[in-house]
This record gives structure tokens, C-alpha cells and sequence, in this order.
């Protein structure tokens, strides 16, 4: 199966100069932890729960004033379309990501979560990809990144 079979196709997303507060808005109202930065359609960012915790509210930032750019995660890991899901379940496990925004020709078509793949695959490879993806690179306790 595809990646472009599975993902979530036109996710919530903000723009660099957006605020965090409207970051945070969304992802609330998405219930999700993680929403795409992009300029002109084209993906240049991710703003995650975790950035906004600690670039943000750790450091005393009004969440009202800062900008996204000013927080987030540039240069996320991304996966082309037309990819293999067990490609993507991959991809999130070795880099310890959740959410893996997918890209082509730089332009944000969607996004796929480990919940998504979990979901389609219930044999025993794809429990495991999720354990790696959620067990902490150190022996410290850890919910993972992303």
C-alpha cells in the first residue's frame, strides 16, 4: 500500500508568521501534536506540542506575540507519495517521529501517523515499528519526538 493511500490528505497547517497561540488552537482542535509549517504550499517547517512547550512556554515566550518560525522544527524528515507505508513505518522508527509530513516537489500533500498505519496493518512488524517509534533512544522515560 501507498502512502498516498493512507495519509490524511490536506492537513491543518500554519505559516511561519502565524502565531503559536494559533498553532497550539489547532492543535487542539485537530487533536493532534504536530501541524505543518508552509509558505506558498511548500513545506519549510513542523511546529509540535513538545516545540511549543519547551522553545515556548520553557522560555518565556508570549504565545501570542512569537511566531512559529521563531519555534519550530525546520527541515522536517518527510516521505514522497508514492512510497511503500512499510517505507514510511520505517522511516518513523529509525528517526523516532510520529507524524511524517508527505512531500512532492516540496509541496505538503498530506501527512501519515503511526495511529493511521497501525490501523491498516494489525500483524505483529507494525506493533513493533510503533514500540520503536515510542521507546526512548536513552534509558531516560521519554513519550518520543513529534
Amino acid at each position: 500500500m501507498k502512502v498516498k493511500e493512507l495519509m490524511t490528505s490536506d492537513p491543518a497547517k500554519v505559516g511561519p508568521d502565524d502565531v503559536i497561540a494559533k498553532a497550539a488552537t489547532l492543535m487542539k482542535q485537530e487533536d493532534c501534536g504536530a501541524i505543518p509549517v508552509v509558505r506558498d504550499g511548500k513545506l519549510i517547517g513542523i511546529i509540535t506540542d513538545r516545540d511549543i512547550t519547551i522553545r515556548g512556554v520553557a522560555e518565556g515566550r508570549d504565545s501570542k506575540t512569537t511566531k512559529v518560525a521563531d519555534i519550530m522544527s525546520a527541515d522536517p524528515i518527510t516521505i514522497a507519495p508514492d512510497a511503500d507505508v512499510s517505507e514510511a513505518a520505517a522511516v518513523m522508527a529509525k528517526s523516532q517521529i510520529r507524524r511524517l509530513p508527505v512531500v512532492e516537489d516540496g509541496q505538503l500533500l498530506g501527512i501519515i501517523v503511526t495511529a493511521q498505519i497501525a490501523r491498516r496493518d494489525k500483524v505483529s512488524e507494525t506493533g513493533e515499528t510503533i514500540k520503536e517509534i515510542s521507546e526512548p533512544a536513552s534509558g531516560r522515560a521519554s513519550h518520543g519526538r513529534g
